[in-house]
């Protein structure tokens, strides 16, 4: 079965296309959000989670990146939702701890189906480039909501913002590609005591 999510959201604010397969093989991911900070982050977060992810976003970028962030984080945590479907056969859970350098952040994923984000990843400086650091949250709260992932990320050491954000994306495409597997001894069963997630 091909867990696949194709998404497109235009406002007023943003354009965004997007295509996801949880289970690409070798395929290659193409990503231009128009905010070049995004792009690097996403593009770890797709090759960390071993996911395609198919993107484009035209925002209004002369304002600031704030829109298009969010905005992307709605969809792609839509597509994940679309693609898990009934969520019958994964392992639900994971998490991990992940170093970049001196940074050190905490990721743990539960696919509920109660999207939050329980956030505490303090940056040192309020910009990466130009890219704002509080987008970071906001990204990863969009995410988290709208693919109804129970989300919490902490940093436990880090001093240079660029790796502590790398380590929050690479973490959160580790943590969901394992709780995205299918359990092999499960693989029929909604993973939930309820019958449903």
């Amino acid at each position: 079965m091909e867990r696949i999510a194709e998404v497109k959201r235009t406002t007023a604010e943003t354009d965004i296309s997007l295509k996801l397969n949880l289970d690409p093989g070798l395929a290659e991911s193409s990503i231009d959000t128009g905010v070049g900070f995004l792009n690097h982050m996403l593009t770890l977060f797709a090759k960390h989670g071993s996911f395609e992810l198919q993107l484009t976003c035209h925002g209004d970028n002369e304002v600031d990146d704030h829109h298009s962030t969010e905005d992307i984080g709605i969809a792609l945590g839509k597509a994940f939702a679309e693609a898990l479907g009934d969520k019958r056969g994964i392992h639900r859970y994971a998490s991990i701890i992940l170093p970049m350098d001196e940074a050190l952040v905490l990721c743990a994923v539960d696919l509920s189906g109660r999207g939050g984000c329980y956030y505490d990843v303090p940056f040192l400086t309020e910009k990466i480039g130009t890219f704002d650091t509080q987008l970071v949250e906001e990204f990863m709260r969009a995410f988290a909501v709208n693919a109804g992932v129970t989300l919490h990320l902490k940093k436990l050491d880090g001093i240079n913002s660029h790796h502590v954000s790398e380590a929050c994306f690479k973490a959160l495409g580790h943590a969901m590609k394992e709780a995205v597997a299918i359990d092999p001894m499960h693989a029929e069963e909604i993973p939930s005591t309820k019958g449903t997630l």
